[in-house]
This record gives structure tokens, sequence and C-alpha cells, in this order.
């Protein structure tokens, strides 16, 4: 496949999928534009590059799909001024678009094989790659204005609500009772919470299990 056949199958992403189920910020869609997602993909899945569809990466874990990313980045509006954190970097991908629109991206990645993937495929950007546990955030970079969590989990744990700035804002795939909602949460103080805004399938990321009640 050439780059001249990537360059449309990304404009008919962009047309035909972003800008048709919610995802209408002109700096968001920029992004999208600028950052040629077949570098993130593994050779053998070129062909999934611009589906609206999740890429296999590795048993358990996926390429998240576009319309989830698009619709979390619109929410959380991103800024030239933000410091930004993504949890689950993966291949890079969400990274590279992150940081075409904000101050700087810190990704963080526990899949060393995935994490050797992301770090040559982010060679040339000014993301900072951190290989660590994902449940764990990069607390030596906070507080980030921008928290994305690139995968579906069933709680958002306190170390990483602590990595917010106050005014920050957190956006993630949520699962609740088996279904994936998109979700923000804002911090003010204190407080934080979630509030989700649209049901979408999505990638899931290991180690975010809500751990269980004991009931007598």
């Amino acid at each position: 496949m050439t780059e001249q056949n990537f360059d449309h199958m990304r404009r008919a992403m962009i047309s035909n999928l972003l800008r048709t189920t919610g995802t209408n910020d002109p700096v968001v869609l920029a992004a999208f534009e600028e950052v040629a997602r077949e570098r993130f993909v593994p050779r053998e899945r070129l062909a999934l590059s611009y589906a609206d569809a999740l890429v296999p990466l590795k048993p358990g874990r996926d390429l998240n799909n576009p319309l989830a990313l698009g619709r979390l980045l619109t929410e959380a509006g991103p800024r030239e001024s933000d410091r930004a954190l993504v949890v689950g970097a993966a291949t890079g991908y969400s990274a590279a678009l992150l940081a075409t629109m904000v101050a700087s991206v810190v990704a963080v990645e526990e899949d060393s094989e995935l994490a050797a993937f992301a770090r040559e495929a982010l060679a040339g950007t000014p993301v900072t790659l951190v290989e660590g546990a994902l449940a764990e955030g990069h607390e030596a970079g906070a507080p980030y204005d921008l928290i994305l969590i690139d995968g579906a989990v069933e709680f958002v744990p306190d170390a990483i609500i602590g990595q917010l700035a106050d005014g920050g804002r957190l956006v993630a795939p949520t699962i609740d009772r088996g279904v994936t909602r998109l979700s923000i949460g804002r911090k003010s103080g204190e407080a934080f919470g979630l509030a989700s805004f649209s049901d979408a399938a999505a990638a899931v990321l290991p180690n975010f299990v809500r751990p269980k009640a004991f009931t007598f």
C-alpha cells in the first residue's frame, strides 16, 4: 500500500467517520490529519490503519479505535498550554496526536514490547515515553492539565487522579456493568467526579479491574 493510498484513507476516515460521529473540534481534526496512523500499526495489520476497529497488537492489548479516541479528545478540549499524560500509550498513536495540540506529553506504557514499538514510532516527536505500571501514572511529571486513559477501565485509581492539576480534565472509556461509556472528569480542589457522555466500544486496558467488595 502506497503513501498516497494511506493519505486518501486518512482523509476518508476524517470526513466519513470522525466528522459524522461528534469529533468536531478543528484542532483535534487537524491532529488526525497530520499524524499518520499507519506508523503506529504493526506491518501485518496495516490494512486496519484507518478502519473504525480495534487493531490487535498482542494478546490482551489493542490499538484503540479512531471513533472513541476522537470523541475523547474532542471532549477533553486540548489547549496549547496543557501538560498532558497518556496512560496506556500502546504504540504511541494517541500521544502523537496530543503532541500536536498541547505543550508537553508524557506517555506511560508497561509492556516492554509495545514501549519499544512506540519509542521507534514516536522518534522525532516531543513525546516523553516512560515504561511503568499503567495504574500508577507518572508522578514525576505531575501535575497534568489533561490525562487521557487510552483504553477502557473499570475504575480510575486514586494515584492517577492525584496527578491532575486543579481544574484539570481526565478522559477515559469506563466500564460499568459490562457497558463501555466514554467519560470525562474534572478536578476541583480535592473533589473529582466522572460523567459519561456516550456509549462506545474501546480497547480494554489491563490491571484496572475494580476490586470486588467483600460480602458476608
